[in-house]
């Protein structure tokens, strides 16, 4: 059974780096991000701005930059960050679940302009 998800949101500009065509990986870490929804006291998942488009993945990392872009299929995210979980009371059930509630927020325009 899948936990009350609550879904919060702040104004989070854009960090990525951009010198000339390329692009560096803005800072990514546990206050980066737009849109984030709690699994624990600890660990939450997070959308933020990255590339010219939004990242999904954890808030805690236990290596960085885990993420894949919102547009991705939310079980493939959840499969590629799910190393990153780091608590073994959160369920796939609630990552997945908690996954889609960040790409309907970001998909509804709530983000603004992508």
């Amino acid at each position: 059974m899948t936990k009350h998800l609550v879904l919060e949101k702040k104004a989070q500009p854009d960090e990525t780096v951009r010198c000339g065509p390329m692009a560096l990986t803005p800072h990514v870490r546990e206050d980066y991000w737009m849109f984030r929804v709690r699994l624990t006291a600890e660990q939450a998942v997070v959308a933020f701005p990255k590339f010219r488009t939004v990242g999904i993945g954890f808030a805690v990392e236990t290596d960085w930059n885990t993420n894949l872009p919102y547009t991705c299929d939310a079980v493939k995210i959840y499969e590629h960050i799910a190393h990153n979980v780091g608590d073994d009371s959160i369920t796939r059930e609630d990552c997945v679940a908690a996954i889609r509630l960040l790409q309907d927020a970001i998909e509804a325009g709530v983000a603004g302009a992508v």
